[in-house]
This record gives structure tokens, sequence and C-alpha cells, in this order.
């Protein structure tokens, strides 16, 4: 397992010694300032001792991937110099604004010194990777619901904290300056991608640079191993004693730690702190539990997360000394093909799809027994995930068309070349992307971060039928298409753990342009399953711009006035035949320049094809 005490920012200093943000009495300053995880006084009675026991084997403490993944924002006010201390007195602010311990974009705002625009950033983010669905905040679809319900403060507390979080560099990596000159210059991909193009990548034919998952878990329980001591005392509520002041954790409190933790194993669901804790397993809804000493909160969390730590060292252990098993998570990208024993999944993890090259490839909701899906490392491919989906992430692809069904929190696009993407989700995030085209079909503004070049989005432009069955499972509203609405952040992400020159963190990002409305076709979706699948969906579910509808009006026109021309012209028979053999050399030079020519050896239907005929004529020809 990597080492991740180099890779994580320098540790808080102490919070404030103010009476809203006294410390837990048996931690000391100089815990908080080590490098080492910040540690409590066991309890001092033999009884509450024997209750605080690590977790038995068949169950561990997991992090939450998704805040880490698809909840840090390149916003360079939210990363505190002393995160405790700020944080601390913005919960004090917060608190004496609003009873309800609910704030909005605006109360936000002002307490931060941000703009409006990005404290609703923060809260659409937010809102994508909360751990409780029940939260109103979770179904807000417009900014105006967005601004009347708000956020928890408690929860907003532990998201602002994270963003000091930075990811796990690639296995092997130095510094960027040393690849710094290497294409393509002065770059986001500077440190490792800048030296291995996506195409590049593809044909070093292996993972072996990139973290793999049980890395990854390792370097963010680490990181909270060492910040879960600042995190429960931000948290606790300050009770004064006969002798001193002391913090202690309610069970409504304690529960918002779940937005970072959770219980589970694989071919098990998820499982909440509370339900798995000694204070609040067995607590009665008409009777809440007594708070607990934030002093055996916190030392109870870290015997866990030890144990974790341990299980995962193991599991790397023995991957490393054994042969490998169809239940590991990860695989490399060689000779992954269509088969269904290629696509990994797990109960509490994503689904992989990866290395698919120069082929088709579908995956229906039935395929897939998890709720998010990885597509990595794919070329001159097109892929269909026709599924309901909760997360989403394209990582290095090139070349490729990928479709994804209905993504109801978040998607991540990140290092990717020349891929078109259409998707329908809530929101989007695109990161460090080169002459990509995107259709969206999105609730929310999508997202533009790092070193982004010459990227296009377009309106939804596809089918099949069972997509709005799958929106509205996953709650998409498809009245709302914010797709022209692109926002951009910096071209510095201060998450990615690499240096960068100077001055480039004050540079913004490369937004997207729109598509131009001529260039704009319809995408078929094969038939692959004949009727094997039911649904309703007959049409695009979102409305077109009246420029887009209007040209594709106008390639329809022209097509049926080429159909008409041919159908009216008398010829004989022979030049008919001389007709259909040069539409056909035609055809098929298209095909092969295209790439397309793989997706007929794919299909496994005989059906008519959409296809290109002439200078942007769309049109149907049976083969």
């Amino acid at each position: 397992m990597a080492d991740t005490a180099s890779e994580e920012p320098p540790h808080l200093g102490p919070p404030s010694t103010s009476s809203t943000s006294t410390t837990i009495s048996a931690l000391s300053t100089t815990n908080y300032l080590s490098e080492e995880p910040p540690h409590l006084e066991p309890p001092s009675t033999s009884s509450n001792s024997t209750t605080i026991s690590a977790l038995s084997t068949t169950n561990y403490l997991h992090p939450r991937r998704e805040p880490f993944e698809h909840g840090l924002l390149p916003i360079p006010k939210l990363i505190f110099p002393d995160a405790t201390q700020t944080l601390s007195h913005l919960k004090s602010t917060l608190l004496a604004a609003d009873s309800s311990n609910r704030v909005n974009p605006e109360t936000l705002a002002g307490a931060l010194q941000i703009s409006i625009d990005n404290s609703r950033l923060i809260l659409e983010t937010l809102s994508s990777v909360l751990h409780d669905d029940s939260d109103p905040l979770v179904n807000a679809k417009t900014p105006q619901e967005i601004d009347s319900i708000g956020v928890n403060v408690f929860d907003l507390l532990v998201y602002l904290y994270i963003q000091s979080y930075k990811r796990l560099l690639p296995k092997g990596h130095k510094d960027s300056a040393a690849v710094a000159d290497v294409w393509p210059s002065t770059s986001a991909f500077d440190g490792f991608l800048s030296a291995l193009s996506p195409l590049q990548l593809v044909r070093s034919n292996n993972r072996r640079f990139m973290p793999s998952q049980a890395d990854e878990e390792a370097h963010q329980l680490s990181y909270l191993q060492k910040h879960l001591g600042n995190i429960v005392s931000l948290l606790a509520d300050c009770v004064e004693g006969e002798v001193e002041d002391s913090l202690v954790v309610s069970m409504d409190i304690f529960e918002h730690i779940g937005f970072l933790l959770y219980f589970g194993e694989k071919g098990s669901e998820r499982t909440s702190l509370s339900q798995n804790s000694p204070f609040f397993a067995n607590s009665d809804p008409d009777m809440p539990a007594v708070p607990v000493p934030a002093s055996q909160v916190l030392d109870w969390l870290l015997q866990n997360v030890a144990t974790a730590l341990e299980h995962i060292s193991e599991r790397i252990s023995s991957k490393e000394n054994g042969p490998s098993s169809a239940s590991d998570q990860d695989v490399t990208m060689a000779d992954v093909s269509t088969s269904p024993a290629k696509t990994l999944t797990s109960a509490r993890g994503p689904s992989f799809i990866e290395g698919i090259s120069k082929s088709s490839y579908l995956k229906k909701a039935s395929d897939l027994k998890g709720s998010s899906v990885k597509v990595v490392n794919c070329h001159e491919s097109v892929i269909y995930i026709l599924a309901p989906l909760r997360y989403a992430t394209v990582y290095g692809c090139s070349d490729a068309t990928i479709v994804l069904g209905a993504v109801g929190k978040a998607v991540r696009v990140e290092h990717c070349e020349r891929v078109h993407l259409i998707t329908a989700a809530k929101r989007i995030c695109i990161a460090n992307c080169r002459e990509c085209v995107f259709f969206f079909g999105v609730n929310q503004q999508p997202l533009m971060v790092g070193d982004n070049h010459k990227l296009q989005v377009a309106p939804y432009n596809t089918f099949y039928l069972q997509l709005e069955e799958h929106m509205n499972q996953v709650g998409l509203d498809p009245s709302i298409n914010r797709w022209d609405e692109p926002v951009a952040l910096g071209v510095v992400d201060p998450h990615d753990s690499l240096s960068h020159p100077a001055g480039v963190s004050d540079v913004q990002a490369e937004s997207a342009t729109r598509l131009d409305p001529d260039q704009y076709t319809n995408f078929l979706i094969p038939n692959w399953l004949g009727g094997e699948l039911e649904g309703s969906t007959k049409e695009n579910p979102f409305t077109l711009p009246d420029a887009y509808l209007a040209s594709q009006q106008r390639n329809h026109g022209n097509l049926e006035e080429i159909k008409q021309i041919l159908r009216e012209t008398s010829l004989e028979d022979s030049r008919k035949r001389e007709l259909s053999s040069a539409l056909h050399v035609y055809f098929k030079d298209w095909l092969y320049a295209s790439g397309n020519i793989r997706q007929l050896y794919c299909l496994q239907v005989q059906t008519p094809l959409a296809i290109f005929v002439g200078a942007g004529v769309r049109g149907h020809l049976e083969l």
C-alpha cells in the first residue's frame, strides 16, 4: 500500500479556544499538530472499555467514495489555512442565523465571502453526494428550490472540511516538473498524463500506473484517520460541566459523520454508523439516546478505521502474492471484450468497463448489479450503458462514443480526447478533456474544470425504449435542460497533489462552445435486443431549441427531397444498377473512414441502419 503521509496537506492546527469550539478535553494540541492520527484517552470505566471494541472481521468500515470523487470543487476560498478554526467560527455564525440548522446560498455567500453563484454551486454539488436521500435538498430541482430549502449546517461543515483532501498520485509518480516539457506543455495533464496521452496510455496495455480501488480506499481512510479528531470536535456540542466544559455527540450529530463513513462488505448492503455503533444501535426514536462523550466516539471511530486499514493491507498483500480472482474489483485493461465476465461489480463498489478497443459494447440494467459505473481507458469504440445509475465516471477514453442512460446524481468525465458523450444526468463535471462533444440532457449547469480545450456542447440527441422509465427512477426532469449554461472554474485543481507553474492557479478554465446546429444529428441506438426490451419512449424526451429543431427538420426535408428525386427519375435498369453501385461505394467509403464499419460487425440483429448519405444528409438504407 502506498505511503500516504507525505501526500496529505499539513495537519491543521487546534480549534479556537472559544466556548463554541472547545476541544475534546483529552486531546492535546501536540496531537493535532503531529503527523500521527489524533488520539483520545480511552474511557475510564472498564464497562465502557469493553463496549467500545473493534468491529468483527465480517463487517468493516469504509469511506464513502462519492464525496471524494464527485464532491470536490476547485474554488480557492474553500481551501482554508486553518480549517478547524475557520469552520468553528462559521458554525457559530450559521447556527445563530437560523434555528432550523439550515443555511441558504445567500447566507453562505456572505459568511464565506464568495459569489452567490459559487455558493449555489456548493449546495448543488453537496446535494449530489449527500448520504441521506431523505434530505429535502436531494430532490430540489430548480435554483429557487435550492435557495428555499438550503443545506443542513452539519453536512455543510463536513463537506467544507474535506475540501483539504488531495487525491492519490499515480503509482511511480515523482513530480510534474520532471515531465513538464513533455506533451502537452503547461497542462493540467502535467505529472502523469502529459507523458502519456490517452492513446499512448492504451498502448501501454495495462493500468499499473493507476491507483487501484483498494489503494484509493486506503488513501481516503488514512486522510480521515488524521482528521477525524478535528471533524468530531467540529460537530460536537459543548456542554458546561461542574468542573470544566466538555464535548458530547448526540445521535443526530453522529449521523452526519455518515457523510464520510459507512459499514458494509462485498455482497452486503451499506449500513449506517449508528446501526453499528455501541452508542446508538438500539435507540428508540421516541426516546432519543443520551449524548455520548466525544472522546468515546472518536476512540471507537479510530479503532474501526485502523481495523479497516489492516484489512485493506491484507487484501492487497494477498492479491500481490496470489492469483487474482474473478471477484477482484481491479482488472487489467488487456483483452477486455463484450463478455459479461469482464464487467466487474460489487454490491458496494462501481461496475468497471475497462479497455474496450475497436468494438461496440452494450450493458443494460440487468447486467449491472450496482448503481455506479466507471468507463476507463476505452478507445475507438461505441459503448452503450442503457441503465438507471446514481453515479458515472468516464476516464482516459479517446475516439469513442459513449451513451450513458440516466444518471440521477453526478457524472464526471476526465482526461478524455475526441469523445462523444451522450447522457441524461442531474449534473456533470468535465475535467482536462480535449476535442470532445457532449450531448446533454442535464438538470444543473455543466461544470468545466482543469485544462480543457476545444470542447463543444449540444442538446440531447437520442432515446431508447426505457429511457423515460429510467429517468423517472433516478429523478431527472426532462423539462429542465441547462446544456448551454456551462460554468468554468480554475485551471488548477487544488486536490490533485501535483505541483503547477506559478500563476496558473489564477487562470480560469476554458469553457465549451455550442455545437453548430448544422452539425447536429440524431444518434440512433441500434435495436440490439429486438423485442426483448419493453418501454414507452418513442422520441427524445428533451425539447430541442428552435435552431437545432429547424436544422433537424431541414435535414429531414433534404432527405425526403433526394428520395423523391430518386423515385421519380426514369432510368434504365443498367443505369439503376450503376447508381446503386455508386451509392454503395460511397457508403462503404464512409463506413471505413468514420470507423463505423465495426458497428456493423457488432450488430446482432438484422435491422435497417441509420446512416449518413452525402454531405450531411441523413437517411435509411436497408443493407
